[in-house]
């Protein structure tokens, strides 16, 4: 189904055109001249491609992504966010998803920066400027679109300044951190991440339900355990849990499973029954079965899908 831009992101993108085509220049730049795997700042992506990525598991992290060619679809739970270079993408707690890059093409190719977001500096940040009153408090999702403003595009402008100095970067990437931070925290979308940052929020608890989750996504749970953990009625942590991430915790586990699963059949090409066990599974057939549903084939087909396009 083909995605419809509002008139406002239209003259948005019209606007912004010029800025953004110098900074798709200079993230190719900086992927040309540097390894692939590269980290030239903690936490800080520089992505391209130049054909289209089909539905592809991808575990969002905290983070402030802007794409500055091209579109992607991500399927998070029931919730399905289409966003392109008139909108920028924040991610407020760990979110296991299903990505797709949109028609990407050698002269026209996808290119976006991504910014994991420190929550420990939000906190400070927070604190620092007395922000936890400032504006309205919301428990809507953890993943969300925003218009794609200069203001927006000169923070990445700066990031990609640092991915290429040759002093001390380190120490500026951290004034730089705070001050994306801030502005991410009293723009139109820093309601979700306030809610997330502050202890004792409903966000907040659900973040921490969520982080024990993707650390212990193997282990059998039950619902009225991870409702303790958040401190909260059962009823209303199930509530909560599907505002923030479109899904049920038992959906949000399978997830995780299935997207490790994924990762280890290619970084190891272990056999699927091994994996299946590893990540939680009791039963290499419902495994196989769940797999197939999440990424539409079975495991080792679907890995060989992915050999041949690389």
């Amino acid at each position: 189904m083909k995605h419809e831009m509002s008139e406002a992101d239209l003259n948005l993108l019209r606007l912004t055109s010029p800025i953004r085509s110098s900074l798709a220049k200079r993230v190719l730049a900086l992927i040309a001249k540097h390894p692939s795997d590269a980290e030239l700042l903690p936490g800080v992506g520089l992505h391209f491609r130049d054909q289209p990525l089909p539905p592809t598991g991808y575990f969002y992290e905290p983070s402030f992504a802007v794409i500055l060619q091209g579109a992607k679809r991500i399927k998070l739970g029931d919730s399905v966010f289409h966003y392109d270079a008139s909108r920028f993408l924040l991610t407020s707690m760990n979110l296991p998803t299903t990505t797709e890059v949109l028609g990407a093409t050698e002269d026209d190719p996808y290119v976006s920066v991504l910014i994991k977001l420190n929550l420990d500096i939000a906190r400070e940040v927070l604190a620092d400027l007395e922000l936890n009153n400032y504006g309205e408090i919301c428990s809507d999702s953890g993943m969300a679109t925003g218009p794609a403003t200069n203001e927006m595009l000169e923070l990445v402008s700066k990031t990609l300044d640092l991915c290429d100095y040759s002093g001390n970067p380190a120490y500026l990437w951290g004034i730089l951190q705070r001050e994306i931070i801030y502005r991410l925290l009293v723009g139109p979308m820093g309601a979700r991440l306030r809610q997330t940052v502050l202890t004792g929020t409903q966000s907040n608890r659900i973040a921490k339900a969520i982080n024990w989750l993707k650390d212990n996504f193997s282990l059998p749970i039950k619902v009225e355990d991870l409702a303790g953990k958040a401190g909260m009625g059962v009823s209303t942590f199930h509530h909560h849990f599907r505002a923030m991430t479109s899904m049920s915790p038992l959906q949000y586990q399978k997830q995780l499973r299935l997207h490790e699963a994924r990762r280890l059949l290619l970084a190891e090409q272990a056999d699927a029954s091994t994996v299946a066990f590893r990540v939680g599974y009791e039963s290499s057939t419902q495994f196989s079965r769940e797999y197939r549903r999440q990424f539409g084939q079975p495991p080792i087909r679907d890995m060989r899908s992915i050999m041949d396009m690389s």
